[in-house]
């Protein structure tokens, strides 16, 4: 039987596994508290209970043969992932994965102005939280080196999708950066980000990295825009980019002020993926009619 081990099984993580369990795997999953562990026992899922913020309490994880999908978000603050450190520093020598597919983020990128990024595009990033997902793609790349583990690294643009819509920012009328100064961004449903995870695993090589998005990029407002007409909500307001820096918050702004094309035509060919939703129009009238939103 194939094992399947994801570690931060939330969100995707959840959609992977019950892939992965119809395909006849065995599946375990490390979430953060006992009670997400207790529903998917339910499941008929294995379960470890770790957050991976305290070395002494992370698990030792019998991971040989395994699949490992690494899907930990950093923590807050520096810019170094101690979560995945303290992870693999917890792998025992002698029950190593097979294969490690690491859930990363464009924000790896610079803000860029615009520009296309493709997987060759420097890495200089802007924000915290991408020195951090750099610092984990580092790791994990060392790990694999070191231990003949081969590792691939998955650069995920902004995940949306049943229950991920903005709804309470839309309902609170939070400012929106002016259309006119709103540059690219990127995104991907949630059950294409899922089975994207699954073809990296079974094609992706060793060292490789891919960026993941839909291909078409749509500014931040935009997004928002079309999130509050298909929730058949009032638009947001907007403000200039001098104003969003008083009255949005640090990560708001953040998200806001970057501008990049993200490039997917090498996950698309490499992985021999079929998108189900290519562009936001169809993900958003899926995601309102099955699933609530905030």
């Amino acid at each position: 039987m194939q094992k399947v081990f994801i570690a931060g099984c939330g969100y995707i993580g959840e959609r992977i596994a019950r892939l992965y369990r119809q395909a006849g795997a065995g599946v375990t999953c490390m979430v953060r508290s006992s009670e997400h562990a207790s529903r998917l026992k339910s499941e008929g899922f294995t379960t470890v209970v770790s957050a991976l913020d305290d070395p002494a309490d992370a698990p030792m994880p019998d991971l040989t043969g395994s699949t490992l999908f690494y899907l930990v978000p950093p923590p807050g603050g520096g810019i170094a992932d101690s979560r995945a450190r303290n992870f693999i520093a917890h792998i025992p020598d002698v029950k190593k994965p097979s294969k490690i597919i690491y859930m990363s983020a464009t924000s790896v990128y610079s803000a860029s102005g615009g520009d296309v990024v493709t997987e060759k595009s420097p890495t200089d990033p802007d924000s915290a939280m991408g020195k951090r997902r750099l610092d984990a793609e580092a790791v994990f790349l060392d790990y694999g080196a070191a231990n003949n583990v081969p590792v691939v690294i998955l650069r995920v643009s902004g995940i949306y999708g049943p229950g991920r819509l903005p709804l309470m920012q839309i309902s609170q009328g939070q400012p929106l950066l002016n259309e006119s100064e709103s540059g690219p961004s990127n995104r991907i449903h949630a059950d294409d980000l899922a089975t994207i995870c699954i073809a990296a695993a079974e094609q992706g090589s060793n060292g490789e990295l891919f960026n993941v998005c839909d291909g078409h990029p749509l500014s931040m407002t935009s997004y928002f825009n079309a999130c509050a007409d298909a929730l058949g909500m009032p638009r947001q307001p907007q403000v200039s980019m001098e104003e969003a820096r008083l009255v949005m918050s640090p990560l708001m702004f953040s998200y806001v002020s970057q501008s990049r094309i993200v490039d997917n035509h090498l996950m698309l060919e490499r992985l021999n993926v079929k998108l189900r939703y290519e562009n936001l129009a169809e993900g958003l009238l899926a995601s309102v009619l099955t699933g609530e939103n905030g």
